[in-house]
Formats: structure tokens, sequence, C-alpha cells
């Protein structure tokens, strides 16, 4: 298994530590195809985006893309923000945008106290314990992922039931429906063996990404070896490997609609 592309990468724009250049070297280094440039979202109040700052992101992707002959995409990890499927991206934004990541994080501006009471404050609460969240905190979960999918044209899902707990089959269901990818994730080890099968079931497609917030880390797929060692997931249903390149919904969005 060799990754052709890695779509999602953090810089200096929110708290990766390489800049959008050294980690276009490093995937090229590594002879990755095209690489994704996707930062924290706007809500998050700790390393967020900043709008003003997007066309100094843009030049430097430019920049990077020019000297090392690596396709470079301009994106962002973007926040859930409520249950109804706001996220931090606005259709406004989306016209500066090559690709849409999004995932659940912490420490962000959500829509009102009541999303956050609902998605936040009662997993992460669930997570702190040790135990998984009640089965109504993980349909309200289930609720906001598919209606983010449902609602937005999302590339792909980042780290899924990373600390927030959904259910994989429907959530994976609709990303199916929907074509959006659903990420195995190499910084951290966010789904079984068993789950990564479940999901595989529904017929939904995935990348791999290495979440890195350094340039050392872009283009790794340890995790994700070790994770598919344990499953029965081909290898035929990752878009990202031995060549192959994904076809994202958002760029068929933008040719109809930007």
């Amino acid at each position: 298994m060799i990754l052709s592309a890695d779509y999602h990468t953090h810089t200096p724009y929110s708290h990766g530590k390489n800049t959008v250049l050294e980690n276009a070297v490093a995937a090229k280094n590594k002879g990755l195809k095209e690489i994704a440039i996707t930062d924290h979202g706007f809500n998050h109040l700790l390393f967020g985006l900043k709008r003003k700052k997007l066309p100094d992101l843009r030049a430097e992707i430019i920049e990077a893309q020019k000297l090392t002959g690596v396709n470079v995409l301009m994106g962002m990890e973007s926040n859930l923000i409520s249950v109804d499927g706001d996220t931090d991206m606005k259709k406004s934004d989306l016209v500066n945008f090559d690709i849409y990541l999004f995932g659940i994080h912490e420490v962000l501006r959500y829509k009102s106290f009541s999303d956050m009471y609902g998605i936040l404050i009662k997993n992460y609460t669930a997570y702190k314990l040790g135990k998984k969240p009640s089965d109504k905190v993980i349909a309200t979960t289930t609720k906001a992922y598919i209606n983010v999918i449902k609602n937005n044209p999302v590339d792909i899902l980042t780290h899924i039931n990373y600390k927030c707990y959904c259910n994989l089959e429907e959530v994976a269901k609709c990303c199916a429906d929907y074509g959006t990818y659903i990420e195995i994730n190499t910084k951290k080890r966010h789904v079984s063996a068993e789950e990564l099968n479940l999901m595989a079931s529904t017929g939904v497609r995935f990348v791999i990404d290495s979440d890195a917030h350094s340039a050392d880390r872009v283009g790794d797929t340890r995790i994700a070896e070790e994770l598919l060692s344990q499953s029965s997931v081909s290898l035929e249903q990752i878009d990202n490997i031995d060549g192959r390149l994904p076809k994202f919904r958002f760029a068929e969005y933008k040719k109809e609609n930007l």
C-alpha cells in the first residue's frame, strides 16, 4: 500500500509546526501527488484559521505548488457548531477553498448553548469518565453528523467517533449516499477494526490521512496499516492509495454553484 495523497495537514495558520512549503516538500519526498492544507475552522477558540489570513495562505499554497510540483489544495477542517448540521464554513467562505473537511472538536464557539451542551459537554463528560455516552446522546451526535453531510458539500469526515460517539453504520450510510469520504486518521486511534468493517459494509469510501501537525508526519500511514491488517476491508475501498486519487463532491459543487 502506497499513499498517493494526504488530505489532512496543519500549519501555523492553526497550530501546526511547519509551513505550507515544508509540508509540500515532505509530501514530494514521500512521492505524494497531492496534499491538502486543512487548518482548524474559524470557530475554534484557540487555533482557528482567520478569514483575514486567507489571501496569505493562498499565496503560500501557490508558491509551494510551484516550487515542489505537488498539487497543493487549500482546505479547512471545519467544525460542527449545531445539531442542525451547521459548520463554521459559511456559504460565503466556500469560494476560497478547494477541499472541505469536517470534524468534531473541543473549545469551539457553538451556535447556541443547547448545541454545545447536547454535543460537546455530554460527549466529552462521558469520555473523561471513561464511559460511552447514553443512547440519547449518541442519537443526537448521529443526527448532527448526518445533517452536516446532507446540508454541506463535505469531502471528508475526519476522525469519526473520536471523543464524540455516533452510530457509525448510519453515518457511513449517509456518507456513501452523498459521496463523502470517511477518513482513517493516522494521528489518533478513533475506530476499531470491527467498527471499520461495519462502516465498510455500507459501501462508503475511505481515505487515509495523517492529520499531520508537523512535516515529519506528512504521509504517515502506520496506524492505518495496523488497523487494516486487523480488518477485512479491501484496499480497493480506499481511494488515495496505489496511484488512485479521490473524486471529491466539493469540486463538483463548485462547478455547478460557484
